[in-house]
């Protein structure tokens, strides 16, 4: 008999664990997993998205944070096929040490909303190795990334991961969906790592500092947000008006400014 008692969700981890069979569903219709592909699950909690991806490609791996769920992840999925459960913080764990067959990986995760941004900044320096991921996240969060110029929501998010993926929200999911139900409404989004980035950038680093700067405080003209980066005749060799808002600027003008400056910067 199993005397286990039934796992809490820990508030620290972020866990709120999905379990409507509908939209579990409707996700892996959107993933379509196939069983030659690599599929990296982040966060599989209690197994509800990861025991469908098995049934559809009979291998997976997983990197999880919260050890008291790995057994009986494990055990769960036992006759389901090869689950290979990594113990680790997914802000930490090397995800290129997955890519080692010369498939790329696919990712999927139902990422803790209290750190979904810092796990989206930490996969893009792996997307020469993954094909897609597709996430379930705070809708905020997907709007932000989809935002355009002129959009309240469109920011640091918004620019760095357009720079380096295709955007797709998919649908909405509401809180009923999950256990814990969270205060927020969530989404599903696609991510697509470009082969070949839309706008060249020169100095990957470079236009990281650059956007964050220019974001740091939105109020602040560029001439103002950038003073440490380049003056304002730098921005107007660039064809943008030093006395513009980071909020106007498309990623092609981010892109430009950022290769003049990382010319110019030590």
């Amino acid at each position: 008999m199993n005397t286990r008692p039934p796992h809490q969700a820990k508030k620290r981890f972020g866990q709120n664990f999905l379990h409507d069979p509908g939209v579990i569903q409707r996700i892996i219709d959107c993933i379509n997993p196939k069983p030659d592909q690599h599929l990296v699950e982040i966060g599989p909690g209690q197994g509800a998205i990861t025991r469908e991806l098995l049934k559809r490609t009979n291998r997976l791996d997983a990197v999880e944070l919260d050890r008291d769920l790995i057994h009986p992840l494990a055990v769960s999925c036992a006759d389901l096929g090869e689950l290979n459960i990594y113990n680790s913080d997914a802000l930490k764990f090397d995800f290129s040490s997955l890519a080692t067959d010369g498939r790329p990986l696919r990712l999927v995760g139902n990422l803790p909303y209290n750190i979904s941004t810092p796990i989206l900044f930490h996969l893009l320096q792996y997307a020469s190795c993954i094909h897609d991921m597709h996430f379930m996240l705070q809708k905020e969060v997907v709007d932000r990334m989809a935002a355009g110029p002129g959009s309240k929501t469109y920011g640091r998010l918004s620019v760095m991961m357009q720079a380096w993926c295709d955007i797709e929200a998919l649908f909405e999911i509401g809180p009923g969906a999950f256990k814990p139900a969270p205060k927020v409404d969530s989404a599903i989004v696609r991510l697509t790592p470009y082969r070949e980035p839309p706008h060249p950038i020169e100095d990957p680093a470079c236009f990281a500092r650059l956007v964050t700067s220019a974001f740091a405080q939105r109020r602040k003209t560029l001439r103002n947000s950038l003073g440490k980066l380049m003056d304002a005749k730098q921005i107007s060799a660039a064809g943008i008006d030093p006395t513009l808002r980071a909020e106007r600027l498309s990623l092609g003008d981010f892109v430009r400014l950022a290769n003049l400056a990382c010319k110019t910067t030590p």
